[in-house]
């Protein structure tokens, strides 16, 4: 995983984009003795040639190497982040927080803790939410601790759960996830107040675990066809967390920073466009839309807000926020979008 993350910059140390080039330049990264690791003893990989003892230093690569970011995201890159690019690209190139969600229809943030901390795993709470905890030690003990077994805790990016806390909740209110996925925000969401969830995906295979999940965790959340949605509408509140380009969450999928590419970012922005229009159908007068990504290029986030208000009137932004990882979780981006009282 390091190597994915950092495919760019290990080549240029390594001298070379196969496995054995990757290595040398991991190696490299790391300050670590070659000779020793490739030595060619007994099962050691092969000793170095007099090609791959020649050194290429990392200050003399190209920015986007440097930054182990694709050519032509560099420049995009740089208009959504302006001046935090390189720091967030930095932190890019390592690995991941691990952070739970405090189930607050099951207990609070101290007895979760505590109750972790029985099990072998170490926590402590993150300013990002009032339900975050990010785990400090024992991160492979969470899925068998009684406190997971029992819905105390769920495993969800600090930052994900600040787009659910920040939602507009009124109690009885209806909440449609347009875009539930495996379910995590439908689970906060009914976790932080008394509405009725409903759960959707263009895949419902996706959804497959949440009736499980929900049942761990105390939930009522009902699971619905798209199909269904117009006539079990309209909602208070619908929320669609987009399929993006995850720009914001490739520190845990490194791989797919190399997998993007122009004609992929183009057939997501029409994907999300379609969903926005979609979704807003769903909405009752004077109820909010409210669109998120895990993205951190502006023209899937705060773009494709401003091109939904230009093509529908009756609607205006109330509030929209950029999430980096230099806030501690993952990229994110939500904007909260409101509905006319009447229609023009």
């Amino acid at each position: 995983f390091d190597a994915l993350r950092c495919r760019r910059s290990f080549a240029w140390l390594g001298g070379g984009a196969d496995g054995r080039a990757l290595m040398l330049g991991m190696v490299r990264a790391a300050g670590g003795d070659l000779d020793e690791i490739f030595s060619g003893a007994r099962h050691a990989p092969a000793a170095l040639s007099g090609a791959e003892r020649e050194t290429h230093a990392l200050t003399g690569a190209p920015r986007a190497v440097r930054l182990d970011l694709p050519d032509w995201l560099l420049p995009r890159l740089q208009a959504s982040l302006d001046g935090d690019l390189d720091a967030v690209a930095e932190m890019m190139r390592t690995r991941a927080p691990v952070f739970l969600r405090v189930n607050l229809r099951r207990t609070d943030r101290d007895r979760a803790v505590a109750a972790l901390a029985a099990d072998g795993v170490a926590a402590a709470p993150h300013p990002l939410s009032p339900t975050a905890l990010e785990v400090l030690q024992g991160a492979r003990r969470v899925a068998a601790s009684r406190s997971y077994r029992d819905g105390l805790i769920e495993l969800q990016d600090a930052a994900s759960q600040a787009v659910a806390d920040a939602l507009p909740l009124a109690p009885g209110g209806r909440v449609l996830d347009y875009c539930a996925g495996g379910g995590g925000k439908a689970l906060a969401i009914a976790a932080r107040a008394d509405v009725e969830v409903i759960a959707s995906d263009a895949d419902p295979a996706r959804m497959r675990d949440l009736p499980a999940r929900a049942a761990r965790a105390g939930a009522a959340i009902r699971m619905a066809a798209q199909a269904e949605l117009a006539a079990l509408g309209p909602f208070d509140l619908v929320l669609c967390d987009a399929p993006c380009s995850g720009s914001g969450a490739w520190r845990r999928s490194p791989e797919a920073r190399w997998r993007l590419t122009p004609d992929r970012l183009a057939a997501l922005l029409k994907t999300q466009a379609a969903i926005l229009d979609r979704a807003a159908a769903l909405v009752a007068p004077g109820g909010v839309l409210a669109y998120a990504t895990c993205s951190l290029l502006a023209e899937e986030n705060a773009g494709q807000v401003a091109r939904f208000l230009d093509r529908t009137p009756g609607w205006s932004c109330r509030r929209d926020r950029t999430l980096t990882p230099l806030d501690g979780g993952d990229g994110f981006y939500f904007a909260h979008l409101t509905r006319a009282e009447t229609q023009p």
